[in-house]
């Protein structure tokens, strides 16, 4: 990529600013009112596509349809001429290759198609995509002493998010537009001691089914600065 990249260490400066006015909680329900300023994200219901590039991998095109009130979830993904097809409904789970349902053991191991691969891309694709307001899920502890960090002049807020050991074990730092509330980057960690984990920096934005998305994410690992790949989102 061209770009000058910034260490994305986490040295950041958390302070009190005047916590019974602008505490972590505040700063969430900030970035909230910016990404999904009608209240859109809890009726969520709509299609859009998430275009992979990856050193070293080939391209992959993905699908997606979520459908939060009908609890619908389905994913379709082009790959090397193969069609993959995930799709939950409530407790159901259908899977395809290729057009076809009756999938052999072989093609089910070979592709890593099974319905708890699609639970996690369920997961995986409705939390990062319904950030920052799935930071209001239950397990998620928002810390309430808000931080603040400079990457290439610009400013950020940064809010500092765990989870309930039932949830999740990663630490996450979220880092906001001092001025819009856009949510700009994030970073997470798996043991902030190893520095190990990954960030990631958005780009641009869209929007989808009234929420305000990154129209480009790129990930990072927080160890050495390479560069994993760049997901772009569009609507078909």
């Amino acid at each position: 990529m061209n770009r000058v990249l910034t260490v994305f260490l986490v040295c950041f400066s958390f302070l009190h600013i005047n916590s019974q006015d602008f505490d972590g909680k505040k700063l969430l329900e900030k970035a909230i009112s910016y990404h999904d300023p009608y209240s859109n994200w809890d009726f969520f219901n709509a299609d859009f596509v998430v275009n992979m590039v990856s050193p070293n991998r080939p391209k992959r095109k993905s699908k997606i349809k979520i459908n939060l009130p009908s609890a619908l979830f389905r994913l379709e993904v082009h790959q090397n001429d193969n069609i993959l097809i995930s799709k939950l409904e409530g407790e159901k789970c259908y899977l395809e290759f290729n057009g076809k349902s009756d999938l052999t053991d072989e093609i089910k191991a070979k592709y890593n198609l099974n319905c708890k691969r699609a639970i996690y891309f369920r997961d995986y694709y409705t939390y990062l995509y319904g950030l920052p307001m799935k930071l209001k899920d239950l397990g998620a502890i928002v810390d309430p002493l808000v931080g603040e960090k400079k990457i290439d002049e610009k400013e950020f807020w940064v809010l500092k998010v765990t989870y309930d050991e039932s949830v999740g074990k990663d630490t996450w730092y979220f880092l906001f537009d001092k001025k819009t509330f856009a949510l700009k980057r994030y970073q997470f960690f798996h043991n902030e001691l190893k520095n190990d984990g990954e960030y990631i920096i958005l780009e641009d934005e869209l929007v989808v089914g009234g929420i305000k998305m990154p129209k480009n994410r790129s990930w990072f690992l927080n160890s050495n600065n390479k560069f994993l790949g760049i997901d772009m989102l569009s609507i078909e």
